[in-house]
């Protein structure tokens, strides 16, 4: 039923929660985890470190990606990670269309602040947008 799932992660406590279902999901179906971090380009994350370009956004997203992927192999889930730039909502639903995923498992809730109030929630468009079901997993209190 599940040979392929998607956890969009940005490394909040809510995506934590959603990693547990994930794996689970992903060790019942024998199930290959795909972990995505979506770098916002609607944000301003390009910095200079010495004489080098550093998009803090894609640093902090490798760092997250890994320690999620670390996990997975750890609980005996298949794992490949990816970070992109994009706008959240339409890479990850793109992301799911164009790798055939079966399911997506995401927080209900990321990270907290104004900007999440204003610009409406990733995962209610994922939900509203996504070509497959989305689990959507709530933080507890």
């Amino acid at each position: 039923m599940y040979d392929d799932i998607l956890l969009p992660t940005d490394g909040s406590e809510g995506a934590t929660e959603a990693l547990a279902h994930a794996l689970a999901l992903a060790e019942t179906f024998d199930a290959t985890l795909h972990v995505l971090y979506v770098a916002d380009s609607n944000r301003d994350s390009v910095t200079v470190v010495g004489d080098e370009v550093v998009d803090a956004l894609e640093a902090e997203g490798e760092s997250v990606v890994a320690d999620v992927v670390e996990r997975a192999t750890a609980a005996g889930v298949d794992a490949v990670d990816e970070v992109v730039q994009g706008a959240p909502h339409r890479t990850i639903v793109d992301y799911a269309d164009e790798r055939d995923v079966d399911v997506i498992v995401m927080a209900t809730h990321g990270r907290k602040g104004l900007g999440r109030y204003l610009l409406g929630s990733v995962t209610e468009k994922v939900v509203r947008t996504a070509p497959v079901p989305v689990l959507t997993v709530r933080m507890e209190e």
